[in-house]
């Protein structure tokens, strides 16, 4: 299916690693422009050059958005490079375990930095580019939002925020045009994840203990079919589709645990 995504410019945060790089690779691969917002340059860098090698173009800008000022640099850097921004991935962030016994006032307000006020500020700078492109936003979101995980406050608390942020910014936005959905994910394999598993005494162990409870072949998802499903509502071919949480995790939410193993 052609996404009709040719030259579209589209900012991916966090696009280098993960998730984010997924959704970049889809994007690539449908003639868009991705454009990576991350911290670490050099990482932005390597698959901006991996992209190249394929022929595809791509853009980078390197930029901390646990600091305000960096999400309207980002914007601007976009904006002078191409002149357009025809759709916005909020990924960027990282459950951190910033929890209610363990945490800290201060913690707690920048892992909401982390995790959800850039989410605001990158839609906030970018909408009058969206509103000229009648562009479409994604939001990236986590399960913890509507299960809980325990320790971790502050980026459930953030997913809650992404999930409302998705229905609010889609009723806002209905009179330009602009469609926002969120994608919710659960149990994803990513670097981030890999690394939380290694920290456990037993990781092989929970790993599979993880996997069995995940209804649909007792696996987990991949990075590329969480960007199919963003890249998609990206797309005119979701062209009626707005204000919707679509959960891409192998029925992990809402299916009953009991399947996994019937």
């Amino acid at each position: 299916m052609d996404l009709k995504l040719q030259n579209k410019v589209v900012i991916v945060t966090g696009g280098a690693k993960g998730i984010g790089e997924g959704i970049v690779q889809v994007l690539a691969s449908e003639g868009a422009i991705p454009v990576i917002v991350g911290r670490n340059a050099e990482d932005n860098q390597k698959v901006v050059d991996a992209l190249a090698a394929e022929g595809k173009e791509s853009f980078q800008v390197a930029a901390e958005l646990t600091r305000p000022e960096d999400a309207e640099k980002a914007v601007n850097a976009v904006l002078e490079k191409y002149g357009r921004i025809d759709g916005l991935v909020n990924n960027a962030g990282a459950n951190d375990g910033v929890g209610l016994e363990n945490g800290t006032y201060e913690g707690f307000i920048a892992s909401l930095h982390k995790n959800v006020v850039h989410y605001y500020l990158m839609a906030h700078y970018a909408l009058p580019a969206l509103k000229a492109s009648k562009g479409s936003i994604v939001n990236i979101s986590s399960k913890t939002a509507d299960t809980g995980q325990g320790g971790t406050s502050a980026y459930a608390a953030s997913n809650g925020g992404r999930n409302a942020l998705t229905r609010e910014w889609a009723v806002e936005l209905l009179k330009y045009g602009i469609r926002v959905n969120s994608v919710i994910v659960a149990e994803c394999w990513t670097p981030l994840y890999e690394k939380w598993i290694e920290t456990l005494p037993n990781p092989k162990e929970k790993l599979a203990s993880i996997t069995a409870n995940i209804p649909l072949e007792n696996r987990m998802t991949t990075a590329e079919e969480i960007a199919n499903m963003s890249v998609f509502l990206l797309s005119e071919r979701s062209s009626h589709t707005t204000g919707q949480l679509i959960y891409v995790d192998g029925g992990y939410v809402h299916l009953d645990r009991a399947l996994a193993n019937s």
